[in-house]
């Protein structure tokens, strides 16, 4: 399989996800997901080439809608990549938001950590 350049950055997460493929449904958990993809493991088996549907509850309390997505990988008999194919309005931008706060809040952690590293530093070189 060749190294692909994702188009977007992974985020993790861990929430409840409901699927379908065909007439079938499976349930599972979305361990990272992008503005492009998701990662998750579920009941259901998929396999690569698959077309399902999603219903994925975040825990900003916001539930997504993928009308359509493909299955691009599988690991194991639950493991699976799949691209989103078709998104609805809100559905996209209830995920942005999420993810943009995530990245937020991530960067401000980042922050107090350099922070709190060089007053240590400066105390350590008693200024």
């Amino acid at each position: 399989m060749p190294c692909l350049i994702r188009p977007s950055r992974r985020c993790p997460v861990c929430c409840p996800v409901t699927y379908h493929c065909g007439l079938f449904e499976g349930h599972g958990t979305v361990w990272n997901l992008s503005l492009t993809g998701w990662r998750f493991s579920g009941t259901l088996p998929l396999r690569i080439g698959e077309v399902c549907f999603l219903t994925v509850n975040l825990p900003i309390q916001a539930t997504l809608y993928v009308a359509a997505g493909i299955v691009r990988w599988v690991r194991g008999e639950e493991e699976y990549g799949v691209e989103t194919l078709v998104i609805d309005d809100e559905s996209r931008e209830d995920m942005e938001q999420y993810i943009c706060q995530r990245v937020e809040k991530k960067l401000v952690e980042i922050h107090a950590r350099r922070t709190a590293r060089l007053r240590r530093q400066e105390v350590d070189r008693g200024c």
